[in-house]
């Protein structure tokens, strides 16, 4: 226990670091939507290249994991949309489509963060196969719910197949599929450029953690206590539970197993109240569900890590 909080006190202590900066104002209110945007496009993506394209990937192994993790998540999204109670309540659709993404989105900044602390290189290139099976699906499922019970209808709301196209072209995927490819083929990382990622992603995990403190917003968290409590439970307790015994009855075990265990309890991703505020649902309970997820994962992933090892 003591050396899985160890290894994941810097990945949360640099998401308070980044809070109590946005909260001194000591950059200023303009600097941390670019610093976001240049980890999300830039660091994180040359982080995964270097990482995955030189390392010992798990390949065919992968694959239960990846199908335990896939069959979780669709079990968590189903169940929410077939029980009429959990469509009911403050702002029905739009309360229920916030509660949807917060109980099946993880925060991919955390969960790599966690994993290369925990495992190394081994860990993230796990991670990145947890990434491309869950990530696509869960924005899909994700755009899905916006589009069917949010009250906006305006044009500019993508079609289901543009959903599926805009998931398979994040960032993230493409650098892990990237990686993946120059590994397998033998190419592996050019000399000149792979030293230039491997410098360029090490600055990722830090300022991405730091980013995910300053997107905190506490004030968001009071106003709607029930539902956010819900989605805490669903996320950070059900969702690992449900992929527990989905890698038992695909028979995962070991790191992959708590790889696949950690990733399902991870906080809720930032990215859900970007999209929410542009597709015309609940923001403000958005963000209250991702700011709850991220404080309580501090004192549950630790936990949830170990009982999975």
């Amino acid at each position: 226990m003591s050396s899985t909080l160890s290894a994941l006190a810097p990945v949360f202590g640099l998401i308070v670091v980044g809070y109590v900066l946005k909260a001194r104002g000591l950059f200023g209110a303009d600097f941390w939507e670019p610093a976001e945007r240049l980890t999300f496009y830039f660091l994180f993506p040359a982080l995964l290249v270097s990482k995955i394209g030189g390392a010992e990937i798990a390949g065919l192994r992968a694959l239960p994991m990846a199908a335990a993790m896939i069959t979780a998540t669709l079990l968590m999204a189903v169940a929410l949309m077939v029980v009429p109670r959990f469509r009911q309540g403050d702002q029905g659709g739009p309360r229920f489509v916030a509660l949807l993404q917060g109980a099946i989105r993880p925060n991919t900044y955390v969960g790599l963060a966690a994993a290369y602390a925990l495992f190394g290189t081994a860990g993230l290139t796990l991670a990145a196969a947890a990434i491309v099976a869950v990530i696509p699906l869960v924005n899909f499922i994700s755009i899905i719910a916006l589009l069917r019970w949010t009250a906006a209808t305006h044009s500019a709301k993508p079609g289901w197949g543009a959903a599926l196209v805009a998931s398979l072209k994040n960032p993230i995927i493409i650098a892990c599929v990237l990686g993946a490819f120059l590994n397998f083929t033998g190419f592996g990382l050019p000399p000149v450029v792979g030293p230039i990622l491997d410098t360029l992603g090490s600055a990722a995990l830090p300022l991405g953690l730091m980013a995910v403190g300053a997107g905190l917003n506490f004030e968001a968290v009071h106003a709607r206590r029930s539902t956010i409590t819900q989605a805490v439970v669903l996320k950070l307790a059900v969702m690992p539970g449900l992929t527990y015994a989905a890698c038992w009855a695909y028979g995962v075990s070991g790191v992959s197993q708590t790889v696949a265990v950690m990733f399902a309890a991870l906080p809720v991703a930032a990215g859900s109240y970007v999209m929410t505020r542009q597709m015309g649902g609940d923001g403000p309970l958005m963000a209250g569900i991702i700011t709850a997820t991220t404080i309580t994962a501090g004192v549950t992933l630790p936990v949830v890590i170990l009982l999975a090892g």
